[in-house]
């Protein structure tokens, strides 16, 4: 359609596909329904109505810049919204199979042992550390290509709220909850004797609990955090998908930015966030949803997929810029 952008269809089709399920699977988990598939048919409406608005009055600053960033506020709620959704399909949380599948390929639960085998303080701060800076991944790298060249920016978004909205479904479809299955029941669930045995220590180990950025990720967790949304890990999947446009435009942090990642990867286990298992599903969807993500982002934006091959300069109208092909200057090799 005309003025749709590929985050515009990505973001309308997500509502659109979340509706769709709504309807034809609400259940006894979901009493509400009506109303959340009242929200969906409202956000779909919202973003047409806000597309049409801009493309009349383009001028006008404070709706260029809702059109253009309207999906990011959207994130959270569409994260906490799958907490509400992720029994229409199973019964309860999928704990049991991931938990026996971790055992089966390692002979152990890696998110048990791996803080009791390094119980230090030092330790589990540079490992909290690393996954609080997921926050910072996603909006530093952002604001970075914000400054740097728009076009860039709005790549990123596009491709992270693609990946995010994937995962998201997933979530919806896969209720898991992850580690913290084993030491807590949420909203009656529990996790058979068998399985529970595994579990013999305190969740965490006094030393780690004193930590600053312990504090502060339990802190969030407490308020945000929504069950069921453990497999895959969703940050793994982002924090690979920043440290893609790290190497692609931003090559002065690459380095650092994967240091940074290869820590957040290993504290999703050691912070028992995470299964193992989680993680490497969050490195295989990753390296599915990044590149189909751009496939589709060139696609739309009208590049084609074989986008090295376009000319250094494309005159083509995106977002309100000029766009240039990834082979031109702004591309750092």
């Amino acid at each position: 359609m005309k003025h749709y952008l590929f985050i515009d269809y990505a973001t309308q089709g997500y509502m659109a596909v979340v509706a769709i399920v709504i309807l034809l699977f609400h259940n006894q988990t979901t009493p509400w329904w009506p109303w959340l598939l009242l929200a969906h048919v409202a956000g779909i409406a919202f973003v047409r109505f806000l597309i049409q608005a801009h493309s009349r009055k383009p001028s006008v600053r404070w709706l260029d810049f809702l059109r253009h960033y309207y999906p990011i506020p959207m994130y959270i709620g569409f994260y906490r919204e799958t907490g509400l959704l992720n029994r229409l399909f199973f019964p309860d949380y999928l704990d049991a199979f991931f938990i026996q599948l971790d055992e089966r390929i390692f002979g152990f639960q890696p998110c048990l042992e791996f803080m009791y085998a390094l119980p230090r303080l030092w330790v589990s701060e540079i490992f909290y550390a690393a996954y609080f800076t997921y926050y910072i991944m996603i909006s530093g790298i952002g604001l970075a290509l914000y400054l740097r060249d728009k076009r860039q920016f709005f790549h990123y978004v596009s491709v992270v709220s693609f990946v995010f909205y994937i995962c998201y479904l997933i979530y919806i479809c896969l209720p898991v909850m992850g580690p913290r299955a084993f030491f807590r029941e949420i909203d009656g669930f529990r996790l058979p004797d068998e399985i529970q045995a595994y579990a013999g220590a305190p969740f965490y180990p006094p030393a780690v609990q004193s930590g600053l950025f312990f504090q502060i990720m339990a802190w969030i967790y407490r308020n945000f955090e929504g069950p069921g949304a453990a497999f895959p890990s969703s940050h793994v999947v982002i924090a690979l998908c920043t440290l893609w446009f790290s190497f692609r435009y931003l090559p002065r942090i690459r380095y650092i930015h994967l240091i940074d990642v290869i820590l957040l990867c290993l504290s999703t286990v050691y912070c028992r966030y995470h299964y193992a298992v989680d993680v490497a599903g969050g490195a295989v969807a990753a390296a599915v949803l990044i590149p189909l993500a751009n496939r589709l982002y060139w696609a739309f934006s009208g590049l084609g997929a074989n986008k090295e091959h376009v000319p250094a300069v494309q005159q083509r109208t995106h977002a309100g810029l000029q766009v240039r092909s990834p082979g031109s200057s702004d591309h750092p090799g």
